[in-house]
C-alpha cells in the first residue's frame, strides 16, 4: 500500500465505507488521524482491520439486497422480453391500432378538404397525407443550406405569409366598414327620399279630396239635387282672381248674391248638423288662409244657429226671440272695426271687477264674434260677387266678338253668292185680305158671378181672397225664392195611398220579374243608380204614327267599394277606410210590352269628346220603348261569367250585369 496525502486519503477512505462508517469518519477530526499514524503504527493497523471488518459486516446486507434487487430486475426483464417475444398477437393488435389511426387522421384530412385520396382531379393517392417539399430541400441542400439555415428560412417565410395574410384581412374588414357605412348612408338617404315622397303623397292626396269634394258640388248642382254646402263651394270658388280658363265648368250656374250666412234661414235643424259636418270636412282639407278664414266663419255662424235651436226649445221660442231681437238691435249695420272696438270695452268691463251683469255682457261677447264673423263673411262675399260678374263680363265679350265673327263671315258668303230679290206674290195679298176678324170680347164668355148671400153658414166663413191680394202673395213668394239660389225641400210625410191596380198589357212573368227586383234588398256594397241622361241628339222613330213612345221602367244598382292597392294600404287602414269607388253596374232594363219580342234590345257605350272619365251606356230596343241612356264610369270590362258578367234578356228584362277590371301589377 503506497502513502497518500491525508486529506486525499480520508476522502477515498469515506467514498469506501458504507453511509454509516462515513459518518463515523467524518466524526474524527484530522488532527488525531495524523497524531495516531505518527504515534503507534501497530495501534493505527489495528483499528484498520477491525474498521475494515466492520465495514465488511455493514456492506454485506445491502450487497445482499443489491444482488438479489439485480436477480430480480434482470428476471423480470427476461420475462418482459419473453413474453413481447412470444406476443404476435399484441404486435397485430397495435399494427391495427396504428392502421386505424393512421385512417381516422386522413378521414379528418379529407373532412377538412374537398377531395380525397381516391377522388381528386389531380391523381394523388397521398393527398391525405402531410405535404413535405422534397424538392426544395434537395436544392437547399445542394446550395449548402443546413437543415437548421433551411427551418430558419421556412420560420421567416411562414413569418412573412402571416403578416400579409392579416394584412389583407384587416384590408377586408376595412372594406366591409366601408361597405356597411355606404350601405347604411345610402338606406338613411332612400329613407329620406321616400319621407319626401310621402308627404308630397299626402299633400296631393288632401288636394285630390278637396277636387273632388267640389267636383260633386258642381254635379249637384247641376243635377238640381244641391245641399247647402254645395253652394257655398260654389261661391268660395270667386273668391281669388279667375284665369282664363277658370270657371268654364260653371258656366250654365248661378252664384248666390246674397250673404252665404242667409242660407242658415231656409234650413231644418238636421240640415243644420249636415252642413255643419260638411264644413267641418272642408276645414279639414283646404290649404289656402282666404278659404281656411272662410269656413272658420261660417263654423262660427253654423255654431250659433244650432245653440239658437237649443235655446229655443230650452227657453221657448218668445224669450229667445225677444233676446235674439235685441242683441241684433245692438250690433247691427255696425262694420268689423266698430265691433272689434267694442269687443275691447267689452272685455275691459269684464275685467275690471266692477260689479257688472256677468251673464249678460258675457252673452253679449259670444254674440259679437258671431256678429264679427257675418262682417267677415259679408265683405268676402262682395269679393265673390265682384269676380263673378267680371268673369260674366269678360264671358259677354268673349260671346258677342264671336257672334260678330260669324256675321261678319255670313255677310262676306252672302255678298259673294248674290243676293236674290224677294217679290211678294198678289196670292200673299189676297191672302192677307181673306183672314177673319178676330171676334170681339163679350161678357157671357166669363163665368158668372158667385153670389156670397146664397152660400150656407159655413161656407161664408171660408176667407175670401181677392185679386190683388193672391197677386201681392204670389210676388212675394216669388221674390223670397229669387233671393236665394238654394231652397231646400222640405220633408213630407208619407201617405199610403192604395192606388187600384190597373190591368197591364205585360205578361205576368215580366211583371212578378220586376216587382222581385225592386222588393229585393240592397247588398252591403251595393246602391241604387236609377239616374237618367237626356240623349244629346234624339232620334226619331218610323213608328211612332202607329204607337205612343215611352220610357221603359228600370231597375238598377251600383257597385262600389275600396281599393286596396299599395298607395291605400300606406295611408288607410280599415278604421280609416279609403273613399269608395265604383267597382261595377247591374242594369235591369224591363220591356214588357215588346212589339217583336224575337229581336233582343241592344246597348253600345257612347263616348264623348273631352270627358275621358264617364261614358254614356244607351240601350235601344223596338216599339214601343224609346231609348234611354245612362252615364258610368270609363272603365275596361270584365267579360268573365266568373267574374259577374251577365247579358241576357228573358221574359222580357234585359239584364246587363258587369264589373270592372281590376289590374295587378308585379315587381
Amino acid at each position: 500500500m503506497g502513502h497518500h496525502p491525508s486529506g486525499s486519503y480520508d476522502r477515498e477512505r469515506e467514498h469506501s465505507l458504507p453511509l454509516a462508517g462515513r459518518e463515523r469518519v467524518r466524526d474524527h477530526p484530522k488532527d488525531d488521524k495524523r497524531s495516531s499514524r505518527k504515534d503507534a503504527p501497530d495501534e493505527y493497523k489495528k483499528r484498520r482491520r477491525s474498521r475494515s471488518r466492520d465495514r465488511d459486516e455493514d456492506d454485506r446486507p445491502r450487497r445482499r439486497r443489491e444482488r438479489s434487487g439485480s436477480r430480480d430486475r434482470d428476471e423480470e426483464r427476461k420475462d418482459k422480453k419473453r413474453k413481447r417475444d412470444k406476443s404476435e398477437e399484441r404486435r397485430a393488435r397495435k399494427a391495427e391500432k396504428m392502421r386505424i389511426k393512421e385512417e381516422e387522421e386522413a378521414r379528418q384530412v379529407a373532412e377538412l378538404s374537398v377531395y380525397s385520396a381516391t377522388d381528386n382531379p389531380f391523381h394523388d393517392v397521398n393527398l391525405g397525407q402531410q405535404f413535405r417539399w422534397h424538392k426544395k430541400n434537395e436544392k437547399e441542400r445542394k446550395q449548402g443550406y443546413s437543415i437548421a439555415e433551411a427551418q430558419r428560412k421556412d420560420a421567416i417565410r411562414r413569418q412573412e405569409a402571416k403578416e400579409e395574410l392579416e394584412r389583407l384581412n384587416r384590408r377586408r374588414a376595412e372594406r366591409e366598414a366601408e361597405q356597411r357605412l355606404r350601405e347604411e348612408e345610402e338606406l338613411r338617404m332612400a329613407r329620406m327620399a321616400e319621407s319626401a315622397q310621402m308627404s308630397e303623397w299626402i299633400a296631393k292626396d288632401g288636394e285630390f279630396q278637396l277636387e273632388q269634394e267640389q267636383s260633386r258640388a258642381t254635379i249637384r248642382i247641376r243635377e238640381k239635387r244641391a245641399k247647402a254646402i254645395d253652394f257655398l263651394s260654389l261661391n268660395l270658388k270667386y273668391a281669388h282672381p279667375l284665369g282664363e280658363d277658370d270657371g268654364q265648368d260653371d258656366a250654365g250656374l248661378e252664384i248666390d248674391l246674397d250673404e252665404p250666412y242667409n242660407i242658415l234661414d231656409n234650413l231644418s235643424p238636421d240640415q243644420i248638423d249636415e252642413l255643419h259636418d260638411d264644413i267641418e270636412r272642408y276645414l279639414s282639407l283646404e290649404t289656402s288662409e282666404v278659404n281656411i278664414d272662410f269656413w272658420t266663419n261660417m263654423m262660427v255662424v253654423c255654431k250659433d244657429c244650432i245653440d239658437r235651436i237649443k235655446a229655443n226649445e230650452r227657453m221657448g221660442l218668445e224669450a229667445a226671440a225677444a233676446v235674439e231681437a235685441e242683441i241684433t238691435a245692438l250690433l247691427s249695420g255696425k262694420s268689423y272695426e266698430h265691433l272689434a272696438t267694442l269687443q275691447k270695452q267689452i272685455q275691459a268691463k269684464l275685467a275690471s271687477g266692477e260689479p257688472v251683469d256677468t251673464d249678460y255682457w258675457e252673452g253679449l261677447l259670444k254674440k259679437l264674434l258671431v256678429w264679427k264673423a257675418k262682417a267677415k263673411l259679408k265683405s268676402l262675399h262682395e269679393v265673390v260677387v265682384r269676380n263673378r260678374l267680371e268673369q260674366l263680363r269678360k264671358r259677354q265679350r268673349d260671346e258677342a266678338l264671336q257672334a260678330q265673327e260669324e256675321l261678319l263671315a255670313g255677310v262676306a258668303r252672302s255678298a259673294a253668292q248674290g243676293l236674290q230679290d224677294i217679290h211678294i206674290t198678289p196670292a200673299t195679298t189676297a191672302e192677307a185680305d181673306t183672314q177673319e176678324p178676330t171676334e170681339p170680347y163679350d161678357r157671357s164668355m166669363s163665368p158668372p158671378l158667385i153670389d156670397i148671400t146664397k152660400f150656407a153658414q159655413d161656407e161664408r166663413e171660408i176667407d175670401i181672397v181677392t185679386e190683388i191680394d193672391d197677386l201681392r202673395a204670389l210676388l212675394k213668394q216669388r221674390r223670397m225664392v229669387t233671393a236665394s239660389r238654394y231652397v231646400p225641400k222640405t220633408a213630407q210625410p208619407l201617405v199610403e195611398i192604395e192606388a187600384p191596380e190597373v190591368a197591364s198589357g205585360a205578361d205576368l212573368a215580366s211583371e212578378a220579374l220586376y216587382r222581385a227586383e225592386a222588393e229585393r234588398e240592397l247588398d252591403e256594397e251595393e246602391e241604387l243608380f236609377n239616374l237618367e241622361e237626356n240623349i244629346a241628339n234624339p232620334t226619331s222613330y218610323n213608328w211612332e204614327d202607329k204607337y205612343r213612345p215611352r220610357k221603359p221602367r228600370y231597375f238598377n244598382r251600383v257597385h262600389t267599394g275600396y281599393e286596396w292597392n299599395k298607395y291605400n294600404q300606406t295611408h288607410y287602414d280599415v278604421d280609416n277606410p279609403p273613399p269608395k269607388v265604383v267597382q261595377g253596374y247591374k242594369f235591369n232594363i224591363f220591356y214588357p210590352d215588346l212589339i217583336d219580342k224575337s229581336k233582343a234590345p241592344t246597348y253600345k257605350i257612347v263616348r264623348e269628346l273631352g270627358n275621358e272619365d264617364t261614358v254614356l251606356l244607351h240601350f235601344s230596343a223596338g216599339p214601343p220603348y224609346e231609348d234611354i241612356a245612362f252615364r258610368i264610369v270609363n272603365r275596361e270590362w270584365e267579360f268573365s261569367h266568373k267574374r259577374g258578367f251577365r247579358s241576357s234578356f228573358d221574359r222580357g228584362c234585359l239584364s246587363l250585369w258587369f264589373n270592372f277590371r281590376r289590374n295587378f301589377y308585379r315587381k
